[in-house]
């Protein structure tokens, strides 16, 4: 058994738990929003044809903002399209997944979904096929209370008062030469700082977000970030980053070591924002909106879109079945972006239902979670108040990919207000167990009020609609606390959080 030690004391911290690390995303992509987030007719559908029972697990889950409505769909919609007599909406071609729209859920219906679900909306304009005043027309739809004429057509609509969505981003990976209206950093620059400028004309309290890199394997990653922030730093708050990850060729230990890319991209995006900073002398500083992060087996069939006459609406796509070594990494990815909480400043785990999701249903038939669905449940519900910087001392694994990794990966949070101290930790080893050591005498008297592992002997265990629970996280009966010093063990392959509370 490997033996790791943590050191944690409330005096290093590293910044504030945000709520908007917690996001997702629905994008119009494959099942996501019909028979996902929006089925009429369905047994658990309310009056709007919302599902029920995807609400619940959308609560369940803990989501704090999503991000709508696309993605690589965002680059080809027209937005008015969807909005007024469902019966008057045309029917679209979507370039980008090879599917047809029907335009039966647009804008207003996201906003109810939203507010009913107790959301935080994220809306994204098309700067691929359209520009700034289409930008400009949907922030008036949505901000603007009245008097003008599509806050009036809002209104005719029979939502009286203005969304006031403060979240925009300017595009989606416009970097990426199979996003409609691909552009080169210069070009996507200039309408962006643009439609920025004019954007704030309407409504000054918004919060933008310019296109990062889609990847940070991307052969402009790091020349994008400098182009693009050079143009449109004085009028961003944001810079997007988006990256996947997936088990490759049975590499297990790479796979399990995921956040150390992630680690590796924050602070690569982070150093360019802030070289433009000093080039240009400014004081205010850029964050990072992870606004795409996920496992996700882009090779796999159901990621393959329909071709040539086929159109479907919604058809079965990205559909992934996760086992139990992709929920440990979406877990381990959760801690990296807790662990930069002072440059991520949001995040959306791309997608919320059917699409690379938590959540999957049947049309016409059950919800149920995924594994994935229980790291991120957790860490959104126990996370709270400082993100904590740690002492760690670790044995290493070797991966191919990124050499010698320490084999725990860890973070803590502690909320000054009730004193709870939380640490999340994953087990990267694929074969061996660790023993877990944290020094709290930084924090007395503390006991385990909870302790739950996510594991199994086999990782490739899926959960299915039969059965979604044999793997759900069980208690951890190994941790204790003694002298100050809590105790626990970690089996390989796993994902834990110890709540601790005062005695």
């Amino acid at each position: 058994m490997h033996a790791a030690t943590v050191t944690v004391d409330p005096a290093f911290v590293v910044g504030p738990v945000r709520r908007r690390t917690f996001g997702t995303f629905v994008e119009h992509l494959g099942r996501c929003v019909y028979t996902g987030i929006y089925e009429p007719g369905h047994e658990t559908a309310d009056a709007d044809g919302f599902r029920g029972d995807v609400l619940e697990l959308t609560r369940e889950l803990g989501v704090s903002t999503v991000r709508y409505p696309g993605g690589n769909f965002v680059s080809g919609y027209r937005w008015e399209d969807a909005v007024g007599p469902v019966d008057q909406r045309p029917r679209r071609l979507d370039l980008a997944w090879h599917s047809t729209e029907p335009n039966t859920f647009g804008v207003d219906e996201f906003m109810k979904w939203a507010q009913r679900s107790g959301v935080e909306p994220m809306m994204a304009v098309n700067l691929g096929t359209r520009g700034i005043q289409e930008a400009l027309d949907l922030l008036e739809y949505c901000n603007v209370p009245g008097g003008s004429f599509w806050a009036d057509q809002r209104r005719a609509n029979g939502v009286e008062d203005p969304y006031r969505i403060r979240m925009w981003c300017l595009g989606n990976e416009m970097d990426g030469p199979w996003q409609i209206g691909h552009k080169t950093a210069q070009e996507y620059a200039r309408v962006a700082a643009e439609t920025a400028r004019a954007m704030r004309m309407v409504d000054p309290e918004i919060e933008l977000v310019a296109c990062g890199s889609s990847s940070s394997s991307m052969p402009t990653f790091g020349e994008w970030e400098r182009a693009v922030l050079t143009e449109t730093y004085e009028h961003v708050d944001y810079v997007s980053a988006h990256a996947y990850y997936f088990e490759e060729d049975g590499d297990l230990a790479s796979f399990l070591a995921s956040s150390v890319d992630m680690d590796n991209f924050v602070a690569a995006v982070a150093a360019t924002a802030d070289q433009v900073r000093a080039a240009r002398k400014l004081d205010k500083r850029i964050h990072i909106s992870f606004d795409e992060w996920n496992v996700w087996y882009q090779q796999r069939a159901e990621s393959q879109p329909p071709k040539g006459d086929d159109w479907p609406v919604a058809p079965v796509l990205l559909e992934d079945k996760y086992n139990v070594a992709d929920a440990v990494v979406v877990g381990s990815l959760l801690i990296s972006l807790l662990r930069n909480t002072d440059r991520v400043h949001a995040a959306s785990l791309a997608q919320l239902v059917n699409v690379i999701a938590p959540i999957m249903t049947e049309p016409g038939g059950p919800a149920w979670k995924q594994t994935v669905f229980h790291p991120f449940a957790l860490t959104s519900a126990q996370a709270k108040g400082e993100v904590l910087r740690l002492a760690v001392e670790s044995p290493v694994q070797e991966t191919a990919k990124f050499g010698e990794v320490p084999v725990l990966d860890s973070v803590a949070t502690h909320d000054p207000e009730t004193g709870d101290l939380v640490l999340f930790a994953v087990n990267r080893s694929v074969t061996e167990a660790i023993a877990l050591d944290v020094d709290l005498r930084g924090f007395p008297g503390l006991r385990v009020a909870e302790a739950v592992t996510l594991a199994n002997p086999d990782h490739t265990w899926q959960a299915t609609a039969a059965d979604s629970t044999s793997v759900a996280p069980q208690p951890n009966t190994s941790a204790k606390v003694a002298d100050d010093r809590a105790r626990a063990e970690l089996p390989p392959v796993s994902w834990s959080m110890v709540r601790l509370v005062r005695a």
